[in-house]
This record gives C-alpha cells, structure tokens and sequence, in this order.
C-alpha cells in the first residue's frame, strides 16, 4: 500500500496500516516519506486544536456517554487529518516539510562521502538503510519543541528485544510502534499505553520470563483464563487480599513478539465489557482511575502509580528524547 493511499483524506484515520506504511515509505524515499510525516503532525495539532474546543461545551446529557465520546474522538481524528491533508488546514505541514526537506538533502549528500571514507579506512560502508535511518533521526532531532512530545508517533525503528533495555527511553523506542497501533484501535493515545506496559514491567526490567529466561513479550501482566488457548508462562506476582500484599503463582499469557502482545492487549479493553469506559480515555489520570475502578488490579494504589508514570518526568524525558 503506498503512502498516496495514506494521505488520501478517505483513508480511517485509525486504521492501523497507516503507521507502517509511513515507515516503509520513509525508508523507500525520505522526501516522500517527511511530506506524510509532516502532515500527521498537522493532524496532531489539529486534533488537539478540536479536542480543546469540545472540551469548553458542557458535557452533560442524556446522549452523552464515555462510548460516545470515544467516538466523538475518532470523528475529530478523522476531521483533523482530511483538513491536513486535503491543504485546508493550518499550513504547519508545508512549513516543516520545507524546513526539514533541507535536511534531508543536506544529508544524502553527506552519505555517500562518509561512507567512502569508511570503506578507504579498512570499515565497512554506510548501509542505505543506515543511512536513511540518519536522515530519520536528523529529521527527528530538528522539530520544533512544541511536536517533541509527539515527534514518536513517526515511529522509530524498533529496538534490539533479545535483551532488556537499560533506560527508559530504550524501553519507549521498542514498544512505541505498537502502541500507536494499539491506540488507532482504542482510542487511547499511545503513550498512555506505554505508561502502563511501564509500570506492569519496570520499563522493561521485569516483564515475566519463560522458564528458558526468554521473554514471555507480555508488558501488560495479562493472565491466562480458561479462554485462552495460547502460550502460557507461570509466574510469581503480587496480590492484594484485603489491602495486604500476598505473593502468588500465577499462570499469564505468552507471546510471540511485542506486536502481539499489544495486539491482544488491545482486543482486551475493546471485547471485554468491564474496560468500555477505559476506551477513549483522553486523560492520563482519568485512564488510570477507570482501569483500577474496571478490576485490572489489585494493587489499592495502582491508578495513583500509573498516573505518576504517565504523567511524571521520566516519560517526558523518555518521549521527548
């Protein structure tokens, strides 16, 4: 599918191909791929422009319900990106596609000298696909501080998962994809999603273990129920029984890889009743009380935990980079 296809404003603003298709496009021609970049964060700022003027109406009623804001919210995602890609928007695209595509050309000139350089000195050469990922990062690294703390939903490529990461912002790296994903399906917006994998798995540096040592690629501690007819892997957890702290064995869902993982996490909060007010959540705080109010844990602090991540500076640091 090409990034035409993506920009066309009929195109679901939450369809959950658009992502991918923007990084394989990038990947194929940066000057392309920085025009789609360039317009989702018109969409973002768009959407959040709607966003602040819905929130100045009075949100009583009879008609008004958490399912209908939620998709309240994918009608202004859906409105911000056709006015940024049809050029009524604000003209933000334009501006950073002319002041980032400078960048870019600056950059491919670049390549070619260094990597000859390298090859001259007994090295190997710059990949292509290195070197576009410089260009990528340039990119990245050059926005305006006003879209830093969005500038991931571009996505970066994905991180080595054969070890756990080190820092927070590792962690942010390798899951961010997938949780945009997750949120075009949910509603939530993606670092939400990551706040809360976070907290299940200490940013990665507890997340549940096969008895092999690999990862179980399960971040959210999801549990495996009678239902469920896939991988299992049994761990020690903590629960609470009457405010008290009690350590148990528990059997939990087993993935593949972390694209599963958020898969399936996300098929949760949408099929299972008890989270329908989870879905759509626009506020970090608001999403982690209705979590904690819908049973997801035990824990009698885990809403005021999980909004101390999703709202604290290590994931402001961590996004912004």
């Amino acid at each position: 599918m090409s990034i035409q296809i993506q920009n066309q404003p009929n195109r679901a603003a939450f369809d959950v191909k658009s992502a991918q298709d923007l990084r394989s496009e990038f990947a194929k021609d940066p000057q392309s791929g920085l025009k789609a970049a360039a317009q989702q964060f018109e969409t973002l700022f768009l959407q959040q422009v709607l966003k602040s003027m819905r929130d100045t109406v009075p949100q009583d009623g009879l008609l008004n319900s958490d399912q209908s804001r939620f998709y309240t919210s994918l009608l202004d995602q859906q409105m911000a990106q056709n006015l940024s890609t049809s050029g009524k928007g604000v003209g933000f695209a334009k501006l950073i596609e002319q002041q980032l595509g400078k960048t870019i050309a600056a950059n491919q000139g670049e390549a070619t000298p260094s990597g000859a350089a390298n090859t001259a000195g007994g090295a190997l050469p710059l990949a292509a696909s290195d070197a576009r990922h410089l260009q990528y990062q340039t990119v990245l690294s050059s926005l305006p501080t006003s879209a830093a703390y969005q500038k991931l939903d571009v996505n970066q490529p994905v991180l080595n998962t054969t070890e756990a990461p080190t820092t927070a912002k590792e962690f942010v790296g390798r899951v961010w994809p997938h949780a945009v994903e997750a949120s075009r399906s949910t509603g939530i917006p993606p670092q939400f999603l990551v706040g809360h994998s976070a907290l299940e798995s200490g940013w990665g540096k507890s997340e549940i273990k096969r008895a092999d040592g690999s990862s179980s690629h399960n971040l959210f501690g999801i549990k495996a129920g009678k239902s469920w007819t896939g991988q299992t892997v049994d761990a020690t957890t903590t629960e609470y029984v009457d405010g008290q702290p009690k350590q148990v064995v528990e059997r939990f869902r087993a993935y593949s890889s972390y694209e599963e993982g958020f898969r399936d996490y996300a098929n949760l909060l949408r099929s299972n009743s008890r989270y329908s007010a989870v879905i759509g959540s626009q506020d970090g705080t608001e999403f982690a009380k209705r979590l904690q109010q819908a049973g997801y844990a035990t824990d009698p602090m885990y809403a005021d935990k999980l909004s101390r991540i999703i709202n604290g500076p290590t994931m402001r640091q961590a996004l912004i980079g």
